[in-house]
């Protein structure tokens, strides 16, 4: 697993229906909450966030760092709330974790390859599961799994969750 991304967030002291100031300021409201720390109102950068969310995801591990306060933060994208028209993003929860701890999370399944009975047979693919939940330290949550389709030949071959291979320290 790679170095965790990190992200930077300040104090929010604006909260409540006024935080519509603080989104058209070009700030998004955030919390940050978990494992041995009070939940905590912050804010961050639209444009920073705009660059983070798509890296990360809700499975890949962020190192969060407030202003103000010492250490970082091991934090995972709980929920992340968009506004229905414009899609913007309106508000983002991260949750804390401790990094000695097993966590369960959402791994997505990407399919590579051409299966074969697709392209000669005129067959449809179809991927029924789209992730898998798995449980491991948060450090070592893997970002993806990849599943090759190329030996899919004829119809009554699948791939099944037990064939994954998600190493050593994943259930």
């Amino acid at each position: 697993m790679a170095e965790p991304l990190t992200l930077r967030l300040s104090k929010r002291g604006v909260i409540g229906k006024k935080v519509k100031q603080l989104r058209r300021g070009g700030a998004v409201p955030v919390h940050l909450y978990g494992s041995g720390l009070e939940p905590l109102s912050l804010q961050v950068e639209t444009g920073v966030l705009r660059r983070l969310l798509p890296r990360a995801g809700m499975n890949i591990p962020i190192a969060v760092e407030v202003d103000g306060r010492d250490g970082e933060n091991i934090c995972f994208i709980r929920e992340v709330q968009r506004h229905p028209v414009t899609e913007d993003v309106i508000h983002v929860d991260f949750l804390r974790v401790d990094v000695s701890q097993t966590i369960t999370a959402e791994v997505p399944i990407v399919l590579t390859g051409e299966a074969p009975s697709v392209i000669n047979m005129g067959g449809t693919l179809f991927q029924t599961i789209q992730a898998a939940t798995v449980e491991a330290l948060p450090m070592t949550i893997p970002s993806s799994f990849t599943i090759d389709v190329s030996d899919l030949d004829d119809f009554e071959k699948a791939v099944r969750i037990a064939d994954l291979d998600v190493g050593a320290n994943v259930t």
